[in-house]
């Protein structure tokens, strides 16, 4: 069973998809995660150890690897769709309530911004983590969000923002949410923010790539 568990960890950490996928070429005509995690639930392995002994040491690894600049986008994009694949297995695990979700991240795009790549990318390893993900898509204004916080009160906020334009935009969100929610949790991140722009706008927590804001959300669960 271990075996399995390792197996699985490797294909999310590698991209390996199904048995199907050319990618990468090394593990071609190989069992996927997709196979592994439906063997697996199969063999009676919990999908609690699954989801923690597998799926999410393999996106951890990818994270840690995309952080030190060992691995790139394509990547992780790669990962994301392989622990998706996995996903599919453990999702009747979550409706049921035998996995619980570590809480609720609500993601989006600052107004006027129309990026989304970051975003996607933070909330593919944040999801892996164990959290669920609410992906308010880009181009947000405050009332969008505002809304979403009033459905998911205990929820934690990612904003990101990629133009230096639109980091006025978070700002402006961030004041939003703080006057009408003050401890509200708020993680910032994109290409030209910093940790000082961070503080200076009111935000709880800046984080230069996905694997620091999974590090971060742990963390306020500890």
């Amino acid at each position: 069973m271990n075996e399995i568990l390792k197996q699985l960890e490797a294909c999310i950490e590698s991209g390996k998809i199904n048995v199907a996928s050319a990618y990468p070429p090394e593990m071609k005509g190989m069992p996927g995660a997709d196979e592994l995690c439906k063997i697996a639930l199969d063999y009676g392995i919990s999908p609690i150890v699954i989801l923690n002994e597998a799926l999410i040491p393999g996106m951890s690894k990818i994270g840690e690897k995309f952080s030190e600049g060992i691995a790139f986008v394509p990547e992780m994009l790669m990962s994301a769709k392989a622990m998706s694949s996995a996903m599919v297995h453990l999702k009747p695990y979550y409706n049921s309530g035998i996995i619980k979700r570590k809480g609720v991240f609500v993601i989006c795009t600052v107004t006027g911004d129309l990026h989304d790549i970051g975003k996607n990318l933070v909330a593919m390893m944040v999801e892996g983590s164990g959290w669920e993900v609410i992906d308010l898509g880009v181009d947000v204004k405050s009332e969008k969000l505002l809304k979403a916080i009033e459905e998911h009160p205990d929820c934690v906020i990612g904003l990101s923002a990629l133009l230096t334009t639109t980091m006025a935009n978070m700002e402006k969100m961030v004041q939003d949410v703080k006057a009408k929610y003050p401890e509200m949790v708020i993680m910032v991140g994109g290409a030209p923010l910093s940790m000082e722009f961070c503080s200076r706008i009111g935000a709880s927590h800046y984080s230069p790539d996905p694997q620091g804001v999974v590090q971060y959300l742990n963390k306020l669960i500890v």
